[in-house]
């Protein structure tokens, strides 16, 4: 049977194939790990084909650029290699998803050489999911190294080989999830258990920087009047991250993460012309971010971002794990806000009951005063002491009338505390009371050095308030500031028409601001500033001020806002409805 040779040669040649195909899938289906199947598909890949060195590239999702995974018997600079798709025999048969074989390497345009003993090459496409999604390639030092059954068995190989990325692939994810599940678990854990705002936002970003892997994670809330976000915590910065400017919500890359309350993620912030501080990104080694907002009942508290120290492109897991625990993260602050309130709460009631028996105490006392002192205003007027002209006794009656009658108003404004005032209402135009505080505390500026500086705004609406309430607010204010200024500085006063709303038409509050320059408050005196009437910030003071105001803006149904920092002065805002 002489046809039967060249058949029989076929079919052994074709039943070798099989066998060693089925040899390297055993192989290659042996582990689970990423890169440990990676260096099995190159080791076997180069031995089945008797190739000199091979390797597998695959397409980076961050970069789009082809990067060697795995090699062998490559030299260690060739390692580094990158490749666009489309650039060299490699980024060919990317971009086409067809196999390469080429006898001289030094005839194809295309080739970009990597080793100098390197003649001919075979690179065949790997396919996961009908995408190309690298490349397998093995080089010889000879020509004409490969031929088409080697062509045809390496692209049996990559069909396999394809099968086993994605299968390590699903499983990495798989596993991911797993270790980030069970660590958001342990985080909630932490967060959780404390109940200090300051320790929950450490505890939040230590664990979430551990938790992504990241090298860097910061915590940012919004500010009283959400316009701005703050620096609050953060785990793995330097000392260039730490002394960034704040943020504005209305223009910066994070605030639109408050703005949308929706996540972020920026492929490489140290390139990017949307992140606003590229030179302390670099500075300080940050790549990739992924930015989540903190939501709590639907409205955003901040945000909190991770940074990397190599590009990455962050998975739909990772994102989902990271919202999770800003959401977790979200309970927490507010929880240990809510517990912060309670402390205040109690201490306000504390302060309250002591408040309560000097009040009973001043009532009693006034009560006291006043009885002689109506006995003694009616034997005065019954002497009818009459004196001439000339006489000096006239001008001392009449100054111990006058002293008594002042007595008396002492008497009626203690009596009027105790009894918590109410305003005596009538419209009011705010801008004449600020303008008088220039006559008022002209003296007291001048001592201290303090120049005063008035900004009032001519559309004004009038308010319907206590003008003598209000004026005792203003001069107050205006005092306390030139007290935190004792080496000088400015003291600005302006009023604005504001809507709160935004959306309304007309104005809804005319908001009084008093902007000095002085020494400034720490968080705990902020904190602290209307507080209590017999806590002060100020030696040898009762602290009666900064209440008092507090509850005449109160009586007003307005509101006190307070922004200082140590060393950059302070800003009082009162907000006074129309």
């Amino acid at each position: 049977m002489p046809d039967a040779s060249p058949a029989l040669r076929d079919l052994e040649a074709r039943y070798q194939r099989v066998a060693q195909l089925y040899q390297v899938s055993q192989i290659l289906h042996s582990t689970l790990e990423p890169q440990e199947a990676l260096r099995l598909i190159v080791r076997e890949t180069v031995r089945l084909v008797g190739a000199s060195s091979g390797s597998v590239v695959l397409v980076n999702p961050t970069t789009g650029f082809l990067e060697i995974q795995a090699a062998h018997g490559l030299p260690p600079h060739a390692l580094q290699l990158r490749l666009r798709v489309g650039e060299g025999l490699t980024g060919w048969v990317a971009r086409h998803g067809r196999p390469a074989r080429v006898g001289d390497v030094a005839r194809d345009s295309r080739y970009i050489r990597v080793h100098p003993e390197v003649r001919s090459e075979l690179a065949v496409p790997l396919e996961v999911g009908g995408e190309v999604r690298g490349v397998l390639n093995v080089d010889a030092h000879r020509l004409d190294a490969f031929s088409p059954d080697d062509q045809t068995l390496l692209e049996e190989v990559a069909v396999q080989a394809a099968r086993v990325i994605h299968h390590t692939w699903l499983y990495e994810q798989l596993r991911l999830k797993a270790r980030l599940f069970e660590g958001l678990v342990s985080v909630g854990q932490s967060i959780n258990s404390t109940v200090n705002l300051d320790d929950a936002l450490q505890t939040i970003t230590r664990e979430a920087a551990q938790l992504m892997s990241a090298k860097l994670c910061a915590l940012l809330l919004l500010d009283e009047g959400r316009e701005w976000l703050d620096l609050r915590a953060s785990y793995g910065a330097g000392e260039a991250y730490l002394r960034k400017p704040r943020l504005a919500v209305a223009d910066s890359l994070l605030g639109t993460v408050v703005r949308r309350r929706k996540p972020l993620q920026l492929e490489n912030v140290q390139t990017s012309n949307r992140y606003q501080h590229v030179d302390i990104a670099r500075r300080e080694g940050l790549v990739s971010l992924l930015s989540v907002p903190l939501l709590f009942r639907g409205e955003a508290l901040g945000t909190l971002n991770v940074y990397s120290a190599t590009p990455h492109s962050f998975s739909n897991e990772e994102i989902a794990i990271l919202s999770a625990l800003a959401d977790l993260s979200a309970i927490a602050i507010e929880k240990a806000r809510l517990y912060e309130r309670v402390v205040d709460l109690e201490e306000l009631l504390r302060q309250n009951e002591k408040l309560s028996a000097l009040g009973l105490l001043a009532a009693e006392i006034a009560h006291e005063i006043r009885n002689p002192l109506t006995v003694m205003k009616l034997l005065y007027h019954s002497l009818d002491l009459q004196f001439p002209a000339g006489d000096p006794r006239a001008r001392d009656t009449a100054v111990i009338s006058e002293k008594m009658d002042h007595l008396n108003r002492i008497v009626g404004q203690v009596l009027d505390l105790a009894r918590h005032n109410e305003p005596k209402r009538a419209v009011v135009d705010v801008n004449p009371l600020v303008a008088d505080l220039a006559l008022l505390t002209r003296h007291k500026l001048r001592q201290q050095g303090v120049t005063l500086v008035q900004r009032l705004a001519s559309d004004l609406p009038p308010l319907s308030a206590d003008a003598t309430q209000l004026e005792q607010v203003f001069l107050n204010l205006a005092l306390n500031a030139a007290e935190a200024m004792p080496q000088g500085g400015l003291l600005e006063i302006a009023t604005r028409a504001v809507r709160l709303p935004r959306a309304r038409p007309q104005p809804t509050h005319v908001a009084v601001s008093f902007r000095d320059t002085g020494t400034g408050m720490s968080p705990e005196q902020r904190r602290r500033a209307f507080g209590s009437l017999l806590s002060s910030g100020k030696t040898g003071g009762t602290g009666l001020g900064l209440r008092l105001v507090a509850r005449v803006i109160e009586a007003h149904h307005g509101k006190v806002k307070i922004a200082s920092r140590r060393g950059e002065g302070t800003t009082i805002t009162l907000l006074l409805p129309v």
